[in-house]
């Protein structure tokens, strides 16, 4: 009853078109807005629903119809938007207005649609507007709506914001009235958006900015970021029982984010900007605060000056510039207050005068007072405080109680010779006179940590012998630059490297699984600094604790899984500091090569026999790899999961691994890996209801990067769980006798390898393994050819030493015969049945064969056929 006889709302002429995208439709909600230009309760939702589907043919406008925006402009409908924004019209209103503006103009694409919004300088009333700022919602769309107008910057749409003749760019000072807004996306946005307006590069629009805003924009940025890092150290000092760990973790993010920011303008390379945030950056924040603070002797020179911060701090923030910002002008400066003892120059190079008097300009009398105390204070104690700052971060390599402040000084340096602004003429430490000295300062922390009772941490030693390296060899081509004495130091410290990991060799029951664990960790995880100084758990005391949830290589040791864990560590790292000092090629490490292991999917050829090691063939069609196993012991089996799906697989028994191959129904003899793990690894128990049965477990292996992500390696989840159902017993006893054989037999073989690389005098096996997966193969197939269980004659080998070719042009392969055996023959070669009578010879073209009795595979296969308990799903067989 409220609608009029034209059945409009509120009076609106004609009804509601109903095309939603469409000029009518617009010429509908412009006769609305008409009707209903003062604000009320009783037409707000049907203003806030007008705004919002303008917003929507205004964009389908964009993409088809250029008559919208013609029809918008002609009407001036944006000003409708100012209209109602200057009337308390309360935040539901002015919210749904923003948000309607912020979609508006992050989805126009024309530019000449984005030249008619911004035209009659109505954007730029609207950002000015006196908004209710402590409305959360309010401020989140309008800064939103600012960041989204500075991504539309260029250099033909910054003269709608930008007005040269009156020096006025409201979308830019009213922006970094928020930079340190108490809401860290409001303060992103800003940043955001400052980055880039400066990008936009406008001569007269950066003029503007240098001239009015510069000096005061950054001496508050620079003046925030102090405070900020003034509360993270007091969060450090309150936290030595580590409580705090979350408030300290965005602390440090943030600091990262104010120095990311300061890098991200000084890249851009605008020398008036750079000259202005240098200079306050020096002035307020790196001289006072992070330079001052490395000697505690230091004092302050006026009750007004900032507190210093501890030296630990001190140490980690210099790292954290050195790491993220390459301005040469800047680290260079740093780096002669830090190292240089003449000291002469106190002022970031490419200063002038003129840049100097214009900074003067925009600071107050007392800063000018201070600026000149400060500077004379430095220059009358240059060289006794730049001699104390480089003493200061020798000093801190000692290894007193612990490495709290040797692992920030270790940073420092290696972040210093990282630089590219420092090493863009030519390499840092090629010019560095106290070379000498930071290598011996290095040996004496690298003796220390290898001590038993040492409370120096793994990554503190991985990052000392990582700079070391860089020390020692500068170029890397060219020969390291340590004396006979500081080799010996390092044979001395690697010697008790080893003594330390024999202690655990034989006493620790997991050793291998440790061993094995941690070269794969320091092989895939290598350390990286960049992301160490991004973790705030290192600015705390060393815990011995794994309940703070500490990474283990950042804490020290508790127990002895973990003094275990850190004797091999410490070894392994010693291992590769004298190989690249030797210039040599690690050959020994990992113990197995995961390359030449057989993964899932691979192709494997079980047809017969060879003497040969392990062969592999890319299949040029599909891209798989063809493996030929030998010396393997191939059963048929029933593998039943935790779910209770059956699927029927032939159990591999391989040297070092346990497989489980799917038959291919089209190629007879071949088959797919559908599962792969270590023997070593394995645990196999027999059923006491069913004699048929094997409960086999494969644990995760020590190479994969899970092993050590829980608190305990025994904690681990395995790989394989499941129920193996033999054809009948024989069977069953077969494959448990040869798993439990081989995991013992794996787990000597690499405890023996261990053994040599620790010197350790280990029982030798009959034939000591060279360290290969392929040699161990080639041992074992000789030692069962030797014992009568190998092939018989003349080996398969022609008069020329080589395998018989196959029908594919590449070897063939084969397996033990046991108990319980089932073989594949080649296509082209009869199977027969055992019997009493001799066995069939297959003919070659090179020579003879002798015979081989074969189980004839078809037979399991029909079995299985039959069998209510073999699986029928493809998508089962996936699963192993």
């Amino acid at each position: 009853m409220f609608r009029s006889r034209s059945g409009s709302w509120f009076g609106g002429s004609g009804s509601k078109p109903k095309n939603p995208h469409s000029l009518e439709h617009l010429k509908y909600l412009y006769n609305v807005m008409i009707k209903n230009q003062t604000v009320s309760e009783s037409n707000r939702s049907l203003l806030v629903e007008s705004l919002r589907s303008i917003t929507e043919i205004l964009i389908w406008g964009d993409q088809n119809d250029s008559s919208v925006f013609d029809f918008f402009l002609e009407k001036n409908m944006l000003s409708f938007f100012l209209r109602i924004m200057k009337q308390k019209c309360g935040s539901f209103v002015c919210v749904q207005l923003l948000q309607t503006l912020n979609i508006l103009f992050e989805n126009i694409r024309n530019e000449t649609s984005l030249y008619y919004l911004l035209s009659n300088n109505h954007v730029n009333c609207i950002i000015v507007h006196k908004f209710d700022f402590s409305d959360e919602e309010v401020m989140a769309y309008y800064i939103s709506f600012l960041k989204t107008l500075s991504l539309k910057l260029n250099v033909h749409t910054i003269h709608f914001f930008f007005n040269e003749n009156t020096n006025d760019f409201p979308l830019y000072t009213e922006a970094i009235k928020f930079f340190n807004h108490s809401e860290s996306m409001v303060r992103i946005a800003v940043r955001t958006l400052t980055l880039n307006v400066y990008k936009v590069g406008d001569e007269a629009m950066l003029n503007f900015i240098r001239d009015r805003t510069a000096a005061p924009y950054f001496s508050n940025l620079v003046w925030f970021i102090g405070n900020h890092i003034v509360e993270l150290d007091n969060c450090v000092r309150a936290d030595a029982d580590h409580q705090s760990r979350g408030r300290l973790s965005d602390l440090v993010a943030e600091h990262l984010d104010h120095i990311h920011y300061v890098n991200d303008i000084l890249c851009l390379s605008i020398d008036n900007l750079n000259e202005v945030l240098v200079e306050q950056l020096f002035q307020r924040l790196l001289l006072p605060l992070y330079i001052n603070s490395l000697n505690k002797g230091q004092v302050q020179t006026k009750s007004g000056d900032r507190p210093m911060v501890s030296r630990v701090v001190s140490l980690f923030l210099l790292s954290q510039i050195f790491l993220i910002i390459h301005h040469k002008p800047l680290v260079v400066t740093i780096l002669k207050l830090l190292i240089n003892f003449e000291g002469n120059q106190i002022m970031p190079s490419g200063f002038n005068h003129e840049s100097s008097v214009a900074i003067e300009d925009n600071i107050t009398d007392e800063e000018k007072e201070q600026r000149i105390s400060s500077s004379t204070a430095v220059s009358s104690n240059s060289t006794s405080n730049l001699t104390s700052h480089l003493e200061t971060i020798l000093d801190c390599l000692d290894p007193a109680e612990n490495d709290y402040e040797a692992l920030f000084g270790l940073s420092l340096l290696y972040a210093m010779g990282q630089n590219r602004g420092v090493n863009e003429d030519q390499p840092f430490w090629n010019t560095t006179e106290w070379k000498s000295i930071l290598i011996a300062k290095l040996m004496l922390l690298l003796t220390s940590a290898c001590q038993m009772t040492s409370k120096i941490r793994p990554v503190a030693v991985d990052l000392a012998i990582n700079l070391l390296i860089a020390v020692a060899i500068p170029n890397p081509p060219n020969h390291h630059e340590l004396d006979d004495k500081n080799l010996a130091v390092l044979e001395q410290a690697k010697e008790e490297s080893i003594m330390v990991a024999r202690t655990f060799f034989k006493s620790e029951d997991m050793f291998l699984e440790l061993f094995e664990a941690e070269v794969n960790e320091i092989i895939k995880r290598p350390l990286q600094v960049e992301y160490l100084l991004q973790d705030s758990s290192i600015l705390l005391p060393p815990t011995g604790t794994p309940m703070t949830g500490i990474e283990f290589t950042k804490r020290l040791p508790c127990g002895e899984v973990e003094r275990a864990r850190r004797a091999i560590r410490v070894f392994v790292l010693m291992r590769r500091l004298s190989l690249a000092i030797s210039e040599e090629v690690e050959t020994q490490l990992p113990l197995v090569c995961v390359q030449q292991c057989i993964k899932i999917s691979d192709i494997l050829d079980l047809s017969e026999m060879t003497l040969h090691g392990l062969t592999v063939l890319r299949y040029p069609t599909s891209g798989f790899y063809l493996f030929y196993l030998d010396n393997s012991d191939l059963i048929a089996c029933t593998v039943v999961n935790r779910e209770g799906t059956r699927l029927r697989r032939f159990l591999v028994i391989d040297p070092i691994q346990l497989i489980l191959v799917e038959p291919d129904s089209r190629r007879l003899g071949w088959g797919v890996a559908k599962f792969v793990g270590f023997l070593q690894d394995v645990e196999v128990t027999g059923d006491k209801d069913d004699s048929r049965c094997l409960h086999v477990t494969v644990h995760n292996s020590p190479t994969s990067t899970t092993f050590l992500s829980d608190r305990s390696p025994a904690h681990r989840l395995p790989q394989l769980a499941a129920r193996f159902v033999f054809d009948d017993h024989i069977r069953c006893m077969a494959a448990k006798q040869r798993l439990s054989k081989g995991r013992i037999k794996a787990r000597q073989r690499k405890m023996h390898l261990i053994g040599k690389i620790l010197d350790v005098n280990t029982s030798t096996p009959s034939s000591p393994p060279p360290g290969t997966l392929h040699a161990l193969r080639q041992d074992s197939i000789a030692r069962n050819a030797i014992l009568g269980r190998g092939v018989p004659g003349n080996l398969g080998l022609s008069s020329a030493g080589t395998a018989f070719p196959s029908p594919f042009g590449i070897r063939p392969i084969g397996f033990r015969r046991a108990p319980g055996l089932a073989v594949t023959g080649r296509s082209d070669t009869p199977v027969r049945p055992r019997s009493s009578s001799a066995h069939p010879t297959v003919q070659r073209e090179n020579g003879n064969k002798e015979a081989i009795p074969l189980t004839e595979l078809s037979t399991s296969a029909d079995h299985s056929q039959n069998s209510n308990q073999q699986d029928s799903s493809a998508g089962q067989a996936a699963n192993l």
